[in-house]
Parts: structure tokens; sequence; C-alpha cells
């Protein structure tokens, strides 16, 4: 019984592996927000907006997305030759932009800290 459940859910993972390999080519910029202390920063908007890129459709001219409760985000953009700006705010922070390179079916991360703003 143990060996049929077994070739069951190998027969199943093996199934799915082609379909994965069937996704469009894709680059991701990717990154955690932080506070100036070191600590995460959940909910914090952060946009990714096209600087430089011959080869982008409009569609992804500007992505924004929320950083998760680790303070992470994540996009997927073209694998193709471009330039992002990565801004990322929160209320109660200073807002904070860096640049992204990518260059095709890579992953790029950025690291942005947010510091307080001035009361």
């Amino acid at each position: 019984m143990a060996t049929v459940l077994l070739g069951c859910v190998l027969l199943l993972f093996a199934a799915g592996v082609p379909a994965m390999k069937g996704d469009a080519p894709h680059a991701v910029v990717a990154g955690t927000v932080f506070r100036e202390n070191g600590f995460s920063l959940p909910g914090a908007t952060v946009t990714l907006a096209v600087k430089q890129a011959p080869g982008v459709s409009k569609k992804t001219k500007k992505l924004q997305a929320a950083s998760d409760s680790r303070g992470e985000f994540a996009f997927r953009v073209p694998p193709a030759a471009a330039t992002y700006v990565v801004k990322a705010s929160l209320k109660g922070f200073q807002s904070v932009e860096k640049e992204a390179s990518v260059s095709g079916e890579e992953r790029v991360e950025v690291t942005l800290v947010l510091p307080s703003e001035s009361k």
C-alpha cells in the first residue's frame, strides 16, 4: 500500500515538472524593506518604475506591492535589459529609492532602509 502511495506521489510530482519549465522567461526584482534599527518593515508600499528599457512594454512601466510580514517584496519583469527605480514608503518614515538593473533571466536583490521622519 505504501509503495503504491509513494508511486502516485512521484507520478504527480513528475507530471508537474514540465509545466514549470513552460513558464515564460522572466527576471525578478526582489528585496526587503528595513527600519534603521535593522528590523523588517511590513506594510511598506513598494513601487517599481522603468527608468530605461527599450524592450519593455507599457504594461510593465509601473508596478506596486506591499512588503509582507518579513518586509519582503518581489516583482516579475521581462528578462530584457532594463533599469528600474524601486521606491519604498510608509507613513512615519522617509521614502527611499534605489536603482536595479536587469540584464536577462536573473534575480536582482534590493535592500531599502527607511529612516524615521523627524517630529
